[in-house]
């Protein structure tokens, strides 16, 4: 792979990687009122989620973000697979951002309790740029 390819990749990469990484390590430390009110959420979007204790939860979801956060900063990893992955995770936002009406208005528009997901929409737009790059530069 040529060195234009992985140079216009970097700067997605790097941006949504440390982003999510940072995100991730900062809920490692969060507390009960913390695990609550993330699991909440989540799980008035998704139903399933209600089952597992709020603390558990967050703890998981930082273990996914730091996951998904050095996927995309370690370079061992292809562009298809942190593509994927960073897709996948901001799918979930997205689709929580959907599911819940408070956070959008009739035409998907973010309110102000829906601004702070809402932004998610440029991981995703990242990683689709990613799995999409790396599919056409083959």
């Amino acid at each position: 792979m040529s060195l234009a390819v992985k140079a216009r990749r970097a700067p997605g990469r790097i941006s949504a990687g440390t982003f999510v990484l940072a995100a991730g390590v900062q809920k490692l430390s969060g507390d009960a009122n913390t695990a609550k009110a993330i699991h909440g959420m989540a799980a008035n979007a998704y139903p399933v989620l209600g089952k597992i204790p709020p603390v558990l939860f967050l703890k998981l979801l930082a273990l996914v973000e730091i996951g998904v956060g050095s996927v995309l900063l370690l370079p061992i990893f292809g562009a298809r697979l942190a593509g994927l992955a960073l897709t996948g995770f901001s799918g979930g936002l997205l689709g929580m951002y959907f599911r819940t009406p408070e956070m959008h208005d009739k035409h998907g528009l973010p309110t102000l309790a829906g601004t702070a997901v809402a932004k998610d929409v440029w991981l995703n737009a990242i990683g689709t740029s990613l799995v999409l790059d790396s599919t056409l530069s083959r």
